[in-house]
């Protein structure tokens, strides 16, 4: 087993839009990831975003920037006529809200071919995917994805995801709770949010959820609460891991993202659960103090080697 895979949607960002000048850049939640795990993981370990492209200068452009950052493609198809979807960043102080372009979007149609993405999760170490993933794709499309999963699971992947429940995305709450649920069972490590578990669920609290999903059967959960501390529930029981406060936040945006990749690729590198989940919450507090989701290199490579957990 070699290498990690991550599965989504990689939209055009425009950010920084003060006096309309706009900035683009490239992200989507699993992208982010995928980006904050490349950063913290050895070069010669294989990272590829599994998606489906358009034809279009976009996304060639996208596909080149991945490449320019050591991130491949597999095995994603490239869709004639199709293009990237977009989103725009508007800030109130470090707060952000944003503007959706992507009904049509190639990466709707990322399990439109069975095979291709069977070969795309092929001998992969770690899979990770997320509720936005399960939320853009038809429920054909969907059935095909947890399929997939599922396989390269039994063919021993070790599966991440992150519920990231957003409301507007769903056709219901009933469908987004039939869909998460269904990922739950494929899954290994989950990384979910407080806030969205008790939204879509009704969890009283942290340890609620990390319970629920514990009792789902996965067996490796951190659950994030923003500037609150993490729980963390493994074998070894439940335990809260301590956040780390920024008194000067640029931007939110991508912070829950690099917790789950810096604690993804901590966990690769054999750390244990509470000292991972630490080193994310470091990770997490350098990336709202950059503009975008996407954090340079160094400053999450610097980020994640300066923390050590106590004891």
């Amino acid at each position: 087993m070699n290498g990690i895979a991550s599965i989504g949607e990689c939209m055009l960002e425009l950010s920084g839009g003060e006096g309309g000048n706009w900035r683009m850049g490239h992200a989507g939640d699993t992208f982010n990831t995928l980006w904050t795990i490349r950063a913290l993981t050895a070069a010669q370990v294989a990272t590829d975003y599994v998606t489906a492209f358009g034809d279009d200068p976009f996304s060639k452009h996208q596909i080149a920037f991945f490449r320019q950052h050591g991130i491949g493609t597999a095995a994603s198809p490239v869709i004639p006529g199709a293009c990237p979807g977009m989103y725009a960043i508007s800030l109130n102080g470090a707060e952000r809200s944003f503007t959706y372009w992507r009904s049509e979007a190639a990466a709707r149609r990322l399990a439109d071919d069975p095979a291709s993405l069977m070969k795309s999760l092929r001998n992969r170490e770690l899979i990770y995917f997320s509720g936005i993933t399960l939320a853009i794709l038809k429920e054909e499309a969907r059935a095909t994805l947890i399929s997939a999963i599922r396989e390269a699971r039994g063919a021993g992947s070790r599966i991440a995801f992150d519920p990231n429940y957003r409301a507007r995305l769903w056709s219901s709450k009933d469908a987004a709770q039939e869909a998460i649920s269904t990922a739950l069972k494929v899954t290994d490590i989950a990384l979910p949010t407080f806030p969205d578990e008790s939204d879509l669920f009704g969890d009283a609290d942290p340890q609620t959820t990390a319970e629920r999903l514990g009792k789902a059967g996965v067996s490796e959960i951190a659950v994030k609460d923003g500037e609150k501390p993490a729980f963390v529930r493994h074998a070894n029981g439940l335990m809260a891991i301590p956040a780390i406060r920024v008194s000067d936040p640029v931007d939110t945006t991508g912070a829950g993202d690099s917790f789950n990749g810096a604690y993804l690729a901590a966990r690769l590198a054999g750390i244990d659960p509470e000292q991972a989940a630490a080193k994310a919450h470091r990770v997490a507090a350098s990336v709202v103090r950059v503009r975008g989701a996407l954090a340079p290199f160094e400053l999450l490579q610097q980020a994640f080697e300066e923390y050590r957990f106590p004891g």
